[in-house]
């Protein structure tokens, strides 16, 4: 029974540890930017969504309206979110978890009729459907 226990709490300690070192990796590095005045792709694992016209279905959300840029901007920040680069038709932001401070990438780019939107984990294979709610929240907080 006690060996079980030393396992079990090892165990413990052991994930609690990898979760740890896992913020700490997610907290070097930046949102990929523009490539080719788009958004990058998602990767194939399930812890980004995109507007994108070439995102697959699975991870797609809805475009904002070109109006909503600036409210965008501040619902961004009202919801924990720090602009890390603005430029004239896009910015990029960070959100961190709060345990771990995991550090998910918001990025947003305007064109004449629509804000296309990004958001992903930097590490990690699965987010939970974080990044999708984080775009519904957004979406609440402009409508």
């Amino acid at each position: 029974m006690k060996i079980a226990l030393y396992v079990l709490l090892g165990l413990v300690v052991f994930v609690l540890v990898s979760f740890y070192i896992l913020g700490k990796k997610s907290q070097n590095g930046s949102a990929p930017g523009l490539a080719d005045n788009k958004l990058a792709e998602c990767s194939s694992k399930p812890n980004c969504v995109s507007s994108e016209a070439r995102t697959p279905d699975a991870k797609k959300v809805a475009p904002f309206k070109a109006s909503q840029w600036d409210a965008l901007k501040g619902a961004v920040k009202a919801n924990g979110g720090v602009i890390t680069n603005e430029q004239e038709n896009y910015f990029s932001a960070e959100f961190s978890s709060s345990i771990f401070k995991f550090v998910d990438d918001f990025e947003a780019r305007r064109n004449d009729e629509f804000v296309h939107v990004r958001s992903a984990s930097r590490v990690g294979y699965s987010d939970r459907g974080v990044n999708k709610k984080r775009i519904e929240v957004l979406r609440n907080a402009i409508s």
